[in-house]
């Protein structure tokens, strides 16, 4: 045998090997090989595994207390990081300290480097204290600076607080407002679409007016609408299962509407008759055959409705009717930038929205590898 045909033996050896496994994948491994050949949605998936990471040790993370406030440094201008100063370039980055100075004519803070005052930047410093995971007490954060000195990233509030360490805890409760405000969309969706769509009649009729009715009231304004009822002296914790609530009050019809039609061209198929003939019940048969032959779906789906959700908490917060101070996430940041005033003087306050953007970009690409894997005998 040549070598030519040796290669060409080797070749449809692999060919027909690939093509075995693929005939004995499971559903769900063929959507992890098709979501993998995404580029975006992997991409996506790690700046979202890197967010959640963040969300969930936010205190070591944030190198400052993001409740604290100084006058000293109210709308302070983000620090530059230094590698060179007049001894030449070092390995460790630093900054130099802030000197204010009133501009007497216009009265502007004018924050300068004061260059006789160099810290320099360190992993794993000893800070302000908190508790990690609610648990243990600890001191320790990511990175920071020693002594008196300070790290502003992202500049300085109005009231002269970390504005980084702010973004970096205000990711707690923005990311994750998404997923428990999805996970009672998926429990309405699936529970109502499932009895509209099984059963018919008038179940279907009346929940199909009902969605139709929800369906045609504006969102922003009936989101508007239910926060303004949330009591003021409620605690933020309250507030944020309100938010949370709220989203997914109307949240659920869509994936209602799609479950519905999917169960309406499934309960005629023959595994559904022969379950129902093996003596199964009505559950069983809507959980155990219909709603797993198009879950992958349902997912992708999810995955894609998260964004808004995010989107939904960042304006109602931003409108002051949603997660109110002293609880953080990125919509209540973005109203320090509400008026024209701050944002010519201190455009620093709108780097929220750059994290909002990010992560519902990220979103978006993971529910579309998501929704392309669902089908992965497509091309």
């Amino acid at each position: 045998m040549s070598e030519m045909e040796k290669r060409e033996e080797i070749i449809e050896e692999s060919y027909i090997e690939k093509e075995e496994k693929i005939y004995v994948a499971s559903q769900w491994k063929l959507m992890w090989w098709r979501f993998k050949r995404n580029k975006l949605a992997i991409l996506g998936g790690i700046i979202l595994i890197i967010f959640y990471i963040i969300a969930v040790f936010c205190e070591f993370f944030a190198p400052s207390d993001p409740y604290k406030y100084d006058v000293r440094y109210v709308l302070a201008p983000p620090q530059k990081i230094h590698f060179v100063d007049e001894t030449g370039f070092h390995l460790m980055p630093f900054v130099y300290a802030y000197k204010m100075e009133v501009d007497p004519n216009t009265l502007k803070r004018i924050y300068t480097e004061d260059k006789s005052k160099k810290y320099p930047i360190k992993f794993f410093v000893r800070g302000h204290e908190y508790k990690v995971l609610g648990l243990f007490k600890s001191n320790i954060h990511l990175f920071g600076v020693e002594g008196d000195g300070h790290i502003f990233l992202f500049g300085t509030d109005s009231l002269g607080r970390d504005v980084f360490s702010r973004v970096i805890y205000g990711t707690r409760i923005s990311t994750t407002v998404g997923l428990v405000g999805i996970f009672l969309s998926f429990i309405f969706g699936i529970v109502i679409g499932g009895v509209s769509g099984y059963f018919g009649g008038p179940f279907d009729l009346l929940i199909q007016r009902v969605i139709e009715i929800l369906r045609s009231i504006p969102t922003l304004p009936l989101w508007m609408a239910l926060s303004a009822a949330v009591p003021a002296n409620w605690s933020p914790v309250k507030i944020y299962f309100a938010i949370s609530i709220i989203l997914s009050f109307i949240g659920w019809t869509g994936l209602a509407r799609e479950v519905r039609s999917k169960f309406l061209s499934l309960r005629e198929e023959d595994f559904v008759t022969a379950a129902k003939l093996a003596g199964a019940s009505e559950r069983r048969v809507i959980f155990r055959h219909l709603l797993p032959s198009f879950l992958s779906h349902i997912i992708a789906s999810l995955t894609l409705s998260i964004p808004s959700m995010i989107i939904g908490e960042t304006a109602l917060s931003f409108l002051g009717l949603g997660i109110r101070p002293p609880a953080i996430s990125w919509g209540v940041l973005i109203q320090d930038a509400q008026n024209f005033r701050t944002v010519a003087l201190a455009p620093w306050l709108l780097l929220p929205v750059l994290f909002v953007i990010l992560v519902v970009l990220s979103f978006n690409f993971v529910g579309d590898g998501l929704r392309d894997a669902a089908d992965p005998y497509a091309r």
